[in-house]
């Protein structure tokens, strides 16, 4: 039988929630995966601890969270890497991310080198 599309997702939110509580020491209030194409899309919500809210009303601060948060996630990519290829079969081709200061959310996207929607449903 073929995994559906939304088990894929539900699955990949998962394994990012808990590789966050073993590799960041603390998870997202919220995960939310979207499988687009060649693209998989995480949305975190809550990520941010209420000190970082108050460093973040400076901009040095919030430069400063962001670079900090960004490099955290970066120096766990492997185990992202893995993450995707063991769930979805594919190979990642490249990573991007980002964080909001305002919302507290980060966005993930891991590109990969096939069509992973279209396989999916083939």
């Amino acid at each position: 039988m073929k995994t559906s599309k939304g088990s894929y997702e539900s699955e990949i939110s998962k394994a990012i929630t808990q590789w966050e509580k073993d590799f960041l020491g603390r998870g997202s209030v919220s995960v939310k995966t979207d499988i687009l194409r060649d693209m998989i899309i995480v949305n975190l919500q809550g990520i941010l601890t209420p000190a970082e809210y108050t460093v973040c009303k400076t901009k040095e601060g919030l430069l400063t969270i962001k670079k900090t948060r960004s490099e955290l996630v970066e120096s766990g990519i492997e185990d992202l890497k893995n993450i995707i290829l063991t769930i979805t079969g594919e190979k990642m081709k490249s990573f991007h991310t980002d964080i909001s200061s305002r919302t507290g959310e980060r966005l993930m996207v891991f590109k990969l080198f096939n069509d992973l929607e279209k396989n999916l449903f083939m």
